[in-house]
């Protein structure tokens, strides 16, 4: 009994040493959203209805890129556990190629269609909004966003990498300097300070690019000035071919997993697009409201992809008992941590929405907003600690149904029927739509409790 005490200590250990610094770097990036947020909040209602309609359409190009580096990064992460330090080499470089190719599709279609989108969630009635003031900071922020899509994906690959090799200090502190350089170019552009025109909106933008292109810096800095510690990434530049046929494998188990994470975040963006029939108002609450529940979703989230991660790692070392037994553990470790989260969010949700400079009815919704979204937390942390333990074997295919599949065919068609044919009220609608996630937490149990996931790859 005690081996079994100290050996479950180990593991909530090993998640919490992994995702303890991804949470700081997530959280202190949220915290940026959020003085961003705030900052921008204080230009007017329009101002931040259309950076956060813009921030919404990026958040698609942001989930792809994160979608198209997971599938090699269940690869990564087993190969390292498994010591293939070449294999790790071919991953790295096909992480490179798949970044490429969605930042290069990223900005075309935004160029494209930028004005398209944004118009999409301009559909509501506006009340005293002016929606064409809203498009034009929607379109001023989105265009100089653009610039900063190259950076974000190379940093991401990096930082996935090391944190498949157990190194999610580094891009902590690479986060952490380049949200010091976006707080500061933020206030210094968007009000007008140290000598600089007054930006506003475009300000806010033009801080984060900046920043991103900061983090680049730093990140693959550290690879190269610390390359001693990185040995599996020792001749990752000798060259930057790729032997197809001996990454077809990885590239088909990548393919669903990259189509899930952009149709998730589609989905997302359609269910935003659902509930801003309801009014600009709604546009600006939930956006209020997402803002703060970002802040603190890091830890859940972390903690699921840490989960992902270990599982990984014991699979590639055929240790399956202990990947079964802890993956079990971590769920409901994760759905714990969920509890208290809420009642922090519950506790703020009256006190948060007042910083902004915005009408009491869009303070209001934000309030309830809030309250709604904290109570399915322990939901959404079991949701998605069941996402990455089963990913972590490559069930690919099941996680595109478990997720995005269930996206397009219940969540987004219920938000459209409810807010274009019923008379419910937003708050009712919103929960309505969130409680509907308890099928796939149920569904994911019975799969993970089913052991279907559990595979080496690299053997």
């Amino acid at each position: 009994m005690m081996y079994q005490d100290r050996k479950d200590t180990s593991i909530y250990r090993k998640a919490l040493l992994l995702a303890i610094p991804m949470m700081i770097q997530s959280g202190i990036a949220n915290a940026v959203v959020l003085v961003d947020n705030l900052m921008v909040g204080s230009l007017g209602t329009e101002s931040i209805t259309g950076v956060s309609i813009s921030a919404q359409i990026l958040f698609v190009f942001n989930l792809a890129v994160f979608g198209g580096l997971s599938g090699p990064g269940i690869y990564g992460a087993q190969y390292f556990g498994h010591g293939d330090k070449e294999g790790f080499a071919r991953v790295f470089r096909l992480k490179i190629w798949i970044a490429g190719i969605i930042t290069f599709a990223g900005i075309l279609l935004f160029l494209l269609a930028g004005p398209f989108l944004i118009r999409l969630y301009l559909t509501g009635g506006g009340g005293s909004f002016d929606p064409e003031l809203t498009m034009r900071h929607g379109l001023d922020y989105l265009n100089i966003m653009l610039i900063g899509l190259i950076p974000f994906a190379l940093t991401q690959v990096y930082a996935v990498s090391f944190r498949e090799m157990n190194h999610s200090f580094e891009p902590m502190v690479a986060g952490l300097i380049s949200v010091a350089v976006d707080i500061v170019f933020n206030y210094i552009l968007i009000y007008g300070k140290a000598g600089m025109p007054a930006l506003g909106v475009r300000g806010a933008a033009i801080a984060t690019v900046l920043s991103r292109f900061v983090d680049l810096a730093v990140i693959a800095g550290w690879r190269r000035v610390k390359s001693d510690e990185f040995p599996y990434l020792e001749h990752v530049y000798d060259t930057l071919r790729i032997p197809i046929r001996q990454m077809k494998t990885i590239i088909i188990k990548s393919i669903p997993i990259f189509c899930n994470e952009f149709l998730w975040a589609a989905g997302v963006a359609a269910l935003a697009q659902c509930y801003s029939r309801k009014g600009l108002a709604v546009v600006a609450g939930l956006n209020i409201a997402n803002v703060l529940c970002n802040l603190l979703n890091v830890v859940f989230i972390n903690l699921g992809a840490a989960a992902g991660i270990l599982e990984g790692q014991f699979l590639g070392a055929s240790r399956f008992d202990e990947a079964k037994e802890s993956a079990r553990k971590l769920l409901w470790f994760n759905g714990a941590v969920c509890v208290i989260l809420s009642l922090i969010l519950i506790g703020l949700s009256g006190i948060f929405p007042r910083a902004y400079n915005t009408t009491s009815e869009v303070k209001e919704l934000a309030t309830w907003f809030i309250i709604i979204l904290a109570v399915f937390f322990p939901l959404q942390g079991m949701m998605n600690t069941l996402y990455f333990v089963l990913r972590s074997g490559g069930k690919t295919v099941v996680t595109f149904i478990f997720d995005s599949v269930f996206s397009w065919t219940v969540s987004v068609p219920l938000a459209y029927l409810l807010c274009r044919f019923s008379s419910l009220s937003i708050l009712v609608i919103l929960a309505i739509v969130q409680g509907a996630e308890l099928i796939k937490v149920l569904f994911g149990y019975y799969l993970v409790g089913k052991g279907i996931w559990i595979t080496n790859l690299v053997e």
